[in-house]
């Protein structure tokens, strides 16, 4: 199974263009407005993050001291595709922090590893990807094109792809560092350290990340984007229940992630 960070239009034809953000940008009447997402968010999923004693060692490894004492959470929400099995995905993550980012190591079972694209900026949403999604400031509000947050593909070869502003598929290899270690037959360790930037990062420009502390806030959510070999991914799998039919909505609308907490 793979983890794919969405990018799709719901203005007009869903189905069309789920899966094929590009799709998009070539065709301006099916850009969606978010003008109208409510820029106020009501914490949902509220979870504490412990601040990490000791900073964890990026090696894909969950013995490392830093994950011992932390509950495993759920990744278990459908959000696109058909029913699964648990031999098909299975998931669940842990969350910890410094003041230099957030590090976040998940435990993927997937029955088939699914690299379909070399270009890493070429269809990043139909391979098997792990997808980061961060709101520095908590606030919500729509972000399909624009920094007020972000949605971060991490690709089985280390890639990270988000959308920027102008609708241009872009790298942040240096936002979102990952190592991935395959345990068994069909299970893998991935650990990353995410760098937090906000709503005011400028592609191309000088930008501060953000320095964590505790009490802060920040939106969250993870997924995982699953491909067993067919011509675009077969499901999208969450972190977080989102109400509606449509569950789709991560990659325009800040507002369905989590909230964490970070405490000492």
């Amino acid at each position: 199974m793979k983890l794919f960070l969405a990018i799709c239009i719901t203005t007009l034809s869903l189905s069309s263009c789920k899966n094929n953000p590009n799709q998009q940008e070539k065709t301006s009447d099916l850009v969606e407005d978010t003008s109208e997402i409510p820029n106020s968010k009501a914490d949902h999923q509220l979870r504490q993050v412990k601040k990490a004693a000791i900073t964890p060692e990026l090696d894909g490894l969950a013995t490392d001291p830093a994950w011992q004492d932390i509950a495993w959470q759920p990744l278990d929400q459908k959000w696109l595709g058909e029913n699964y099995t648990a031999e098909d995905f299975s998931g669940k993550y842990k969350l910890t922090w410094t003041p230099e980012a957030l590090y976040i190591i998940a435990e993927i079972t997937d029955d088939v590893i699914y690299d379909k694209e070399d270009d890493p900026l070429t269809l990043w949403w139909d391979d098997d990807c792990l997808e980061i999604f961060i709101d520095a400031d908590n606030s919500g509000g729509g972000h399909q094109f624009t920094h007020n947050a972000f949605a971060y593909h991490v690709a089985l070869d280390g890639n990270v792809v988000d959308v920027a502003p102008g609708q241009v598929p872009t790298l942040y290899n240096n936002h979102v560092e990952s190592k991935i270690v395959k345990t068994g037959e069909n299970t893998m360790i991935w650990e990353c350290k995410m760098t937090v930037y906000n709503d005011t990062y400028k592609d191309g420009g000088v930008n501060e990340p953000k320095i964590l502390d505790i009490h802060q806030k920040l939106g969250f959510a993870l997924a995982y984007c699953d491909n067993d070999t067919s011509a675009e991914r077969e499901n999208f799998i969450g972190s977080v229940a989102v109400p509606g039919e449509d569950k789709n909505r991560g990659w325009i609308d800040a507002g369905i992630f989590g909230t964490i907490e970070l405490v000492e």
